[in-house]
């Protein structure tokens, strides 16, 4: 097969600075003007910085093998990688101070110094895409961080199983029932819709706890005693019994927008830390993504809490319709049994006896939710919520992000469960402008 030549764009090393060794043996073209733009990202201090700052390390060790300018192999097996700089001449239509035109003229002159090879530029930018078919070159997208093929392959959490009537009149009667190993794929935790095969309208539903242990039955009913916040269908209600299980220290909860996912974590953690009744957690501990991610807070005034309020209104919103009254939200703020935290700086924490719920999480990139995660401490329970059709993150999409990396790494793991929302709950025509808009 014929070498290639891929071009880089910046926006492929700030999703992925291991990229460099996913190209077999082609050549790799830096252009001059990316190096500029990972160097204004490497203060960053989110997935973005890091990766900015992993790439300039890598190439600082390439640096040390040879010569950039003149080229220099990646490691064995792999292409040569070099710094090239834009081509001396541009086209008419391209101008020389717009960063991209700047890296797409590198692209330009690598085609005219190898007529014969293959010169491909890569970008995560469409536009970058669209501008380079434009002017004659191929171009592709990157996207070697997917974890799974679409969004509607991503794991649901709930699984319908069609069983001999008999077996749901066993379930119904209190007889401990088994599922046959081996006849079906199922993960952890799983939830399912056990159909009969003689009766489609006979059903019960349960959660895959093992093929040797009996399917329990799911009752929810006394779960919110305090503030009467009740599922009002089949996922909330998995939901509930999901963030009330103090085996599951990671719960993802995805849906679309009024669905109810955000409420019910809030009730679950609210009840856990502030209830009338036993009290699993010492605080409640809530934050989300604040967009354009990794952005400096300090231009808002203020203390950190006061910063992050604007960024987590919704939360809020729901605590308050929750607890019925703001002032009781304002005093538990003061009281530290809620804690605003920024994600900016939960790096080097260690978070314990605490119920974490990380709102907005598809706008994470999967580094991002590995940091988070592994700040989880002794009894502490992390909830991460959000909804894969509305990522405002331009460094990832529905099947990249980092509420999707951690429903697909962690579906075979008896510490974690996970339920997708489907039915909207706030109101007719919240539910309608979801699905039609």
């Amino acid at each position: 097969m014929a070498k290639k030549t891929f071009v880089i764009d910046t926006s492929v090393f700030l999703s992925d600075a291991n990229c460099l060794f996913n190209f077999a043996n082609n050549d790799i073209v830096i252009p001059m003007k990316v190096l500029e733009e990972i160097d204004r990202h490497k203060k960053r201090q989110d997935s973005v910085g890091f990766n900015a700052r992993l790439i300039i390390k890598h190439l600082d060790t390439l640096r040390g093998k040879g010569s950039l300018h003149k080229g220099v192999r990646i490691e064995k097996g792999k292409g040569i990688l070099k710094v090239s700089t834009n081509a001396p001449n541009l086209p008419p239509d391209l101008d020389p101070r717009v960063p991209d035109h700047q890296i797409l003229s590198t692209a330009i002159r690598q085609q005219e110094e190898t007529p014969k090879r293959k010169v491909i530029v890569v970008s995560r930018d469409i536009n970058m895409r669209v501008i380079a078919d434009s002017l004659g070159l191929i171009s592709e997208g990157y996207i070697n961080a997917k974890v799974v093929e679409d969004a509607e392959k991503v794991y649901t959490g709930l699984k319908e199983l069609l069983v001999d009537d008999e077996f749901v009149e066993q379930f119904y009667a209190g007889e401990e029932v088994y599922l046959e190993e081996g006849k079906w794929k199922l993960f952890p935790n799983q939830f399912l819709m056990l159909i009969s095969s003689s009766n489609p309208k006979k059903s019960a539903i349960s959660r895959f706890l093992g093929y040797n242990t009996a399917l329990p039955k799911i009752d929810v009913k006394n779960c919110s005693k305090s503030w009467g916040i009740k599922p009002r269908n089949k996922e909330q209600t998995f939901a509930y019994d999901l963030l009330f299980d103090d085996n599951i220290p990671l719960i993802t909860l995805i849906g679309r927008a009024g669905s109810g996912k955000t409420l019910m974590a809030i009730a679950a953690g609210l009840e856990q830390t502030l209830g009338y009744e036993k009290r699993k957690y010492k605080k409640l501990v809530v934050s989300r993504p604040v967009q354009p991610l990794g952005k400096d807070i300090g231009f808002l005034p203020g203390t950190m809490e006061e910063k992050m309020m604007p960024w987590l209104m919704p939360l809020q919103d729901n605590m308050e319709y929750i607890l019925g009254d703001k002032s009781m939200f304002k005093s538990y703020l003061e009281k530290g049994q809620i804690e605003i935290e920024a994600l900016t700086y939960i790096r080097g924490r260690s978070i314990s006896n605490a119920y974490i719920i990380i709102d907005e999480a598809q706008n994470l990139t999967a580094h991002e939710v590995k940091t988070i995660i592994t700040r989880v401490g002794e009894n502490t329970k992390i909830v991460l919520t959000g909804d894969i059709e509305q990522i405002d993150n331009v460094y990832t999409n529905e099947t990249s992000n980092g509420l999707t990396y951690a429903i697909e790494k962690f579906k075979d793991s008896e510490l974690s469960g996970h339920i997708t929302f489907t039915k909207g709950e706030r109101s007719k025509i919240a539910t309608l402008a979801s699905k039609v808009l």
